[in-house]
């Protein structure tokens, strides 16, 4: 077995690669002076089981490119089989035409990735659970909740309730309550544009309890901070985030500065610059993905990394 990374969270990958007990993969990547990106891989992959860490974040289309490059150099160089491992799945937005003449760039994405040469996919918190199906591979697809679970476990909240701050996050923020024996709430929202959302209502009761709002990621933070506003309005004490994939730009920095929301877990499935102002707890999920790694090399089952407390993520 070789683990491959490429540039957008080599962090990560070296900490995968420490949980389970190998060297990572040695490849040299540099652009030319046109942009464009030269790739050399440094150990001989020939009938190897090869797995590339690389979340599509921003820049996306750098990160897809260099994914695709990298596959392209393996498969070309013999490698048995190739799995990319993307802890952050970018374009999974862009899953269905919501409107006349636009892409699905989600299953373009997909159909890339196998024209590349992946042969299997490892995926976490896919923003839309279909998108396992645009692919005619193998998915594992993960979840962060088990690693949330356990930094939770030790905050020991009173008086709980989870919160889906939109409709589409219902079914992750009631494996939560489950989890958790909290109540649950659901913020109705609407939205304005690609950047700001109106939220209307909250559909629960939320008055004198600590709320957890859960959602898959967060980019410019409007969804969550209009939800953390309304809840504090609606009377809620402490307001704590729990967001897989934090994707943060200037304006999502800026406005979870002068939010309600108290502390923004997350985790380091997406490389992310120190941020002052905002409390945030980065939990990593190395240790999940290096034994679905494993045990996909082993051809065991991944099934049990989705199950904690006796119940199931998803």
């Amino acid at each position: 077995m070789k683990v491959f990374s490429g540039t957008a969270n080599e962090p990560l990958a070296r900490a995968i690669c420490k949980s389970i007990g190998i060297e990572l993969g040695k490849c040299r990547i540099q652009p030319f002076p046109d942009g464009e990106t030269f790739l050399k891989i440094e150990d001989n992959v020939r009938g190897e089981d090869v797995f590339v860490i690389q979340p599509t974040s921003p820049p996306t289309n750098h990160n897809l490119m260099e994914l695709f490059i990298m596959m392209d150099a393996l498969r070309r160089a013999s490698a048995n089989r190739i799995t990319a491992v993307l802890p952050f799945y970018g374009y999974a937005r862009q899953d269905r035409k919501d409107q006349p003449r636009v892409p699905i760039t989600a299953k373009l994405v997909a159909n890339l990735l196998v024209a590349a040469g992946a042969n299997r996919i490892l995926a976490m918190d896919l923003h839309a659970q279909q998108i396992q199906g645009f692919f005619d591979i193998p998915v594992d697809h993960l979840y962060a909740a088990p690693v949330m679970y356990e930094y939770l476990r030790k905050i020991k909240f009173n008086d709980l309730v989870v919160v889906s701050p939109d409709v589409g996050g219902l079914k992750m923020a009631y494996a939560y309550s489950q989890t958790m024996d909290a109540s649950l709430a659901i913020v109705a929202k609407r939205r304005k544009s690609a950047t700001e959302v109106e939220s209307m209502a909250i559909i629960g009761e939320v008055r004198g309890k600590n709320a957890l709002i859960v959602d898959d990621l967060t980019e410019t933070a409007g969804t969550l901070t209009k939800a953390a506003e309304l809840l504090k309005k609606k009377g809620a004490k402490r307001i704590v985030a729990c967001v897989s994939h934090a994707i943060l730009n200037d304006v999502g920095i800026e406005r979870l500065r002068k939010s309600a929301i108290d502390e923004l877990i997350t985790t380091d499935t997406v490389l992310r610059p120190a941020i002052s102002g905002v409390k945030i707890t980065t939990l990593s999920v190395a240790g999940l993905l290096g034994e679905a790694i494993k045990r996909i090399h082993n051809n065991s089952s991944v099934n049990s990394l989705f199950e904690f407390k006796g119940g199931r993520t998803s």
